[in-house]
């Protein structure tokens, strides 16, 4: 029986598009560390470096920890004393990000009806950022991590998407099976990975993200408004 339900983060609970929300995050991130002496170019490149070895870690250590042996290879062992400058901009400059939030949006009756009823719930964003990012994100549509009974972020997480074991270990974290779980996102390759984990799946389609323009027939899928609707009409668990 479904109990838990996973949600993704960025074009899925919050409605933006990807392409608008990297030009405008690396212009503030660009902005906050320019006058330390890094330039755009290179500070961009060593970011998505580091990107790349969290998409491909394989579980030897830590998102975080992989991230930042990637990206001090590229600018320099000095860059490890920017870990605590990149925290600050995402609790102080990153929220000016929210601009690019298509429409103004509030998630909290919603994921609160849904723990009203029983459900666990996961904030199954991809582990790319911080604790902190993931925090002002949700701000974004009025939710916090207290919301969620699990959050994947570069700290506590091993994997991403799309590899099945990011979702593996998430089950392992929260004690069920796949069959128990439903997951909620707007990427047909990263976010319906899950189903290869046994997790049922529901694409989004308001933001999707489909540069592999792969058919949306292969899985369950329509407007976050319907999946408002097919997960309000859920059976109460208590």
């Amino acid at each position: 029986m479904l109990n838990t339900i996973l949600f993704d983060l960025d074009g899925t609970l919050v409605p933006f598009l990807q392409d608008e929300f990297i030009h405008d995050y690396f212009k503030a991130l660009t902005v906050r560390l320019t006058p330390m002496g890094y330039k755009g170019e290179q500070l961009l490149d060593a970011l998505w470096k580091g990107v790349a070895v969290m998409v491909e870690n394989d579980g030897r250590v830590t998102n975080r920890q992989a991230f930042w042996e990637r990206f001090t290879q590229e600018v320099g062992i000095q860059a490890l004393a920017l870990e605590s400058i990149f925290e600050d901009f995402y609790a102080r400059e990153f929220d000016t990000v929210r601009s690019v939030v298509r429409e103004k949006t509030d998630r909290g009756p919603f994921i609160r009806m849904l723990r009203e009823k029983g459900y666990g719930l996961v904030l199954a964003t991809n582990p790319i950022f911080p604790a902190v990012a993931v925090e002002t994100r949700l701000g974004w549509v009025g939710l916090r991590g207290g919301d969620f009974d699990y959050i994947t972020t570069y700290e506590n997480s091993r994997r991403s998407k799309p590899n099945p074991g990011y979702y593996r270990d998430i089950l392992d974290h929260i004690g069920r099976r796949g069959e128990e779980c439903l997951m909620a996102g707007n990427n047909p390759v990263d976010d319906m990975a899950a189903l290869k984990a046994g997790i049922s799946g529901y694409l989004v389609t308001d933001c999707i993200e489909n540069p592999g323009d792969l058919p949306l027939e292969d899985y369950t899928h329509g407007s976050f408004r319907e999946l408002e609707a097919y997960l309000a009409g859920l059976p109460a668990l208590r």
